[in-house]
């Protein structure tokens, strides 16, 4: 038995950019008549850098930065063609990388 699924992978810096891109694609998807599953929050991956101030006076005067980059997952249970086209017409704000299987 093949089971057909739309797995939807949401990336963004940032948090609230991408509860917006959620409830945009739920919204679309539940109007389009589809069945769903998610959104699941996938684990947050920090990404953390140390940079030294000044290369010359004082090497142990160090900065720290970090990046933290926030997903989320969406399951499309047998999509049919309706499902696909409002995908397709479907505008998200910029920052907001979509990966769609």
């Amino acid at each position: 038995m093949v089971i057909n699924k739309i797995r939807i992978k949401i990336k963004s810096f940032d948090h609230e950019l991408l509860e917006v891109a959620v409830s945009n694609i739920i919204e679309a998807l539940i109007r389009a008549g589809a069945s769903i599953q998610g959104p699941v929050p996938l684990p947050t991956k920090i990404k953390r850098y140390t940079v030294i101030r000044s290369p010359h006076v004082d090497k142990r005067s160090r900065e720290q930065f970090e990046i933290r980059i926030h997903k989320r997952l969406i399951d499309i249970l047998e999509p049919g063609e309706a499902v696909v086209e409002e995908l397709k017409k479907l505008s998200l704000p910029s920052g907001v990388e979509v990966e769609i299987k």
